[in-house]
């Protein structure tokens, strides 16, 4: 399977008539494996912050979380595994494999638990299967 069916039929899926609004598999390097139509355009530093967090767990808090320019506020995830941002009635949700960052983006109505169960099952699914990790 490409990395582009990963995002376009595990990460943008319907979940209870919901879906991302965007989603990306993006190398610890930054180079961009597969991502939805109208993913951010980021900058190479906003990933590099986003890798950092996760080997310097709570980095990101005082600055913020930045992808393609908007700013999210960091809220609990799992150190070192999962980085959770909110941003009005929408969020993000970033899940990190030993090679890739999962990466999902929403608005409402979807909601925060809708977006981390559909990031943190593809990422767990890839490190199980050896693939991403």
């Amino acid at each position: 399977m490409s990395w582009q069916a990963y995002v376009d039929d595990h990460l943008m899926c319907d979940i209870e008539g919901n879906h991302l609004s965007d989603a990306a598999i993006i190398g610890l390097d930054g180079s961009v494996w597969a991502q939805s139509t109208n993913f951010p355009q980021f900058k190479p530093e906003e990933i590099t912050a986003i890798v950092n967090d996760f080997n310097e767990p709570g980095s990101l808090a005082p600055t913020g979380l930045y992808l393609g320019g908007t700013k999210y506020m960091v809220i609990q995830g799992e150190p070192g595994v999962v980085i959770r941002g909110k941003k009005g009635p929408g969020g993000v949700t970033v899940k990190k494999t030993n090679m890739a960052l999962i990466i999902g983006v929403y608005d409402e109505p979807m909601t925060p638990g809708q977006c981390n169960m559909i990031v943190e099952r593809l990422g767990d699914y890839l490190v199980e299967q050896g693939i991403g990790n």
